[in-house]
């Protein structure tokens, strides 16, 4: 460790300021790992506990490199304030999957002032939750796919069916009566749909999944003559890595999983069909009322259009966003391509209900 007295008394305002900002920011990573802790147990809070002691080791570090220059504690950036508050509130995957964005950021690899262990530090962090974030996402991925799917489905295709009688130059209790017909089979469909999807998902990765009860066999096996090496060439292991397994469980019939080695649950991954379909059925109405929400509050013409062209809008960003943001991605990029394409299906409804108007007039 520097002395930090001596470093302080050399040391510019410029570089005091940054690291004072650096010092708010490592406290703040600390608070959010924390309030994550708070909301979770067992082995989860343990890692947890220890990414925040390592974050207070880091501000330790700043504030000896600081000394007498430290000053009264100062806030973190705004964005880690906000983490600060989403764990304390909701501790959920979205909160791990910003934190792993910000583990990425770190402007230590390329600050002289930050020792290499610690600039090392910060891109363990990054992979440790980045471990974290992938086991929430494995909890929530079969009901938040259906939510994506459902909302972005109702979103897009009851803007593109309002808009495409719009275009047929109907009357307004018709677009009216158009859209709410489209929320209701949309989501009866979706939530039915999805239902079947996950059901049939599962019920297949059961039947590929193997039989427990075959294990209890491998002690009677022949030594010399079994065809142990089969099953495990059939999952896929070379001949040699097969033979070696096979050969092993034969002196050990009984070996413990290690943990590396433990399955994962794709089921759990795929979600359950109650909870699909009822995420997509809730989903896809919320999502297909906002197109119809400006008829039902009363407007009419050109301002009715717009009105739900721009909440349907609104809402197609938010919904790439929070896909961006669960991925660990940049959130902008995705909400803008969210963006484009239900403009696009929605603009080509529209011309084509034009032109079917025209025709029909």
């Amino acid at each position: 460790m520097r002395d930090g007295g001596d470093r302080t008394s050399r040391a510019d305002a410029r570089s005091v300021r940054r690291w004072r900002r650096l010092l708010a920011d490592e406290r703040e990573e600390a608070k959010v790992y924390r309030g994550l802790a708070a909301r979770r147990s067992g082995e989860e809070r343990e890692i947890l506990l220890g990414l925040a002691e390592a974050e207070e080791r880091h501000a330790a570090y700043w504030a000896e490199l600081l000394g007498d220059e430290v000053g009264p504690q100062r806030r973190g950036q705004f964005r880690m304030r906000v983490l600060v508050l989403l764990a304390r509130w909701f501790g959920s995957v979205f909160v791990l999957a910003l934190a792993q964005r910000a583990e990425s950021r770190t402007p230590y690899r390329f600050d002289r002032d930050a020792p290499p262990a610690m600039a090392a530090d910060e891109r363990i962090h990054e992979e440790v939750v980045r471990a974290l974030a992938a086991r929430g996402r494995a909890r929530v991925s079969g009901t938040f796919r259906a939510a994506v799917f459902g909302a972005n489905d109702g979103l897009v295709s009851n803007l593109a069916l309002v808009l495409g009688v719009i275009g047929g130059q109907v009357p307004t209790s018709t677009v009216l009566l158009t859209g709410l017909a489209g929320l209701l089979a949309g989501a009866l469909s979706m939530g039915a749909g999805e239902y079947i999807s996950v059901r049939s998902q599962r019920e297949l990765l059961a039947a590929a999944a193997p039989n427990p009860e075959a294990r209890a066999v491998v002690p009677y096996l022949d030594v010399d003559a079994n065809e142990l090496a089969l099953v495990y060439r059939a999952r896929g292991m070379s001949a040699e890595e097969a033979q070696r397994r096979a050969d092993a469980l034969l002196r050990n019939p009984k070996p413990p999983v290690p943990p590396a080695e433990a399955p994962v649950d794709e089921h759990e991954v795929v979600g359950t069909g109650i909870k699909a379909a009822t995420s997509s059925f809730v989903f896809f109405a919320s999502g297909a009322l906002i197109p119809v929400l400006p008829f039902l509050i009363g407007l009419t013409g050109g301002l009715a259009v717009l009105v739900a062209v721009v909440l349907v809008g609104l809402a197609l960003m938010l919904t790439g966003a929070a896909v961006g943001v669960l991925s660990g991605a940049a959130p902008l990029p995705r909400a803008v391509r969210q963006l484009a394409i239900g403009a696009g299906a929605a603009a080509a409804t529209y011309l084509l209900g034009l032109v079917f108007g025209a025709v029909a007039g």
